[in-house]
């Protein structure tokens, strides 16, 4: 038990520092290292819990796809910073109505379980009574099961956000030649063919 509580401290003390240092940081790349570092002792906590697929998937999704594919969007994409901290101070109210609004919700929460001890009786339990069953056939059974629309509009939204981060971040540079499929079809004898008459001795 003790070495399992300074592990516990230890992952905990790491994840926070790192969390203060995905927001503190000027530089976009080192916030998201932060964050990817933040991610792991996250996982190592998970493990602790007895949540090992938790932990796996929070490895192999956000560490490895999220975060690394934010990294190299924000490596690869020539974004003007000093440019997007110059409106900062015209979106400080609406940003502060939301971390309001987070931070009422928080205390909600949390002000429930205070109230109310005895709220986590009444929350169903994923995981059976049957201890031959592990915690990943148990969660698998629940979120395909029970939870399963849930789980398939969780997804629709994703790949609605994956499009639109794309349509977003899109730039089409200029003096570019690009096909047009309705312009090739669109084409006539007129327009696709043009006769000159060439003097002899010159060229075109």
């Amino acid at each position: 038990m003790i070495v399992a509580t300074a592990f516990f401290y230890l992952f905990s003390a790491v994840m926070i520092a790192s969390a203060v240092m995905v927001i503190a940081s000027r530089n976009p790349v080192h916030s998201v290292l932060f964050l990817i570092l933040a991610f792991f002792n996250a996982a190592g906590l998970f493990i602790l819990l007895g949540a090992e697929f938790l932990a796996l998937i929070l490895i192999v999704v956000y560490v490895g796809a999220v975060a690394v594919l934010f990294l190299f969007v924000v490596m690869m994409l020539d974004v003007d910073f000093v440019q997007l901290r110059e409106g900062v101070l015209n979106y400080l109210p609406v940003g502060a109505l939301i971390g309001f609004i987070l931070l009422v919700e928080l205390l909600l929460v949390l002000g429930g379980w205070v109230i109310s001890p005895n709220v986590a009786a009444n929350i169903a339990a994923p995981i059976p009574a049957d201890p031959s069953v592990s915690n990943i056939q148990a969660i698998g059974e629940v979120l395909y099961t029970r939870y399963v629309f849930f789980f398939q509009m969780a997804g629709v939204i994703l790949l609605v956000a994956m499009i639109g981060a794309i349509v977003l971040t899109l730039r089409h540079k200029p003096n570019v030649k690009r096909q047009s499929i309705a312009a090739q079809v669109a084409r006539n004898p007129e327009t696709a063919i043009e006769v000159r008459k060439v003097e002899s001795g010159k060229g075109i």
